[in-house]
């Protein structure tokens, strides 16, 4: 499952902003900054779902081992503030 902070530092490497990541994950900006947001609101799974799918398609790998949760971006092609 992503976290909220886990959306807003893959966000950050890839320079988007909400409004990016939400159309490119095809849900409503208001979903996305709920899951973004640090109060522990409510979002379907199917939001994080999709929103985990856009930054995986854009090269970002969700990290999470017993100490800690991180995003890693590989495989950089340039071209990623669209």
């Amino acid at each position: 499952m992503i976290t909220a902070r886990q959306s807003r530092a893959a966000r950050a490497l890839l320079g988007w902003t909400q409004e990016t990541l939400a159309d490119k994950a095809q849900v409503s900006l208001t979903a996305l900054k709920r899951l973004e947001s640090e109060s522990g609101l409510e979002v379907y799974e199917t939001t994080r779902d999709q929103v985990r799918r856009a930054l995986e398609a854009a090269g970002i790998v969700l990290l999470s081992t017993d100490r800690g949760h991180g995003v890693l971006l590989v495989d950089d092609r340039g071209n990623r503030k669209t």
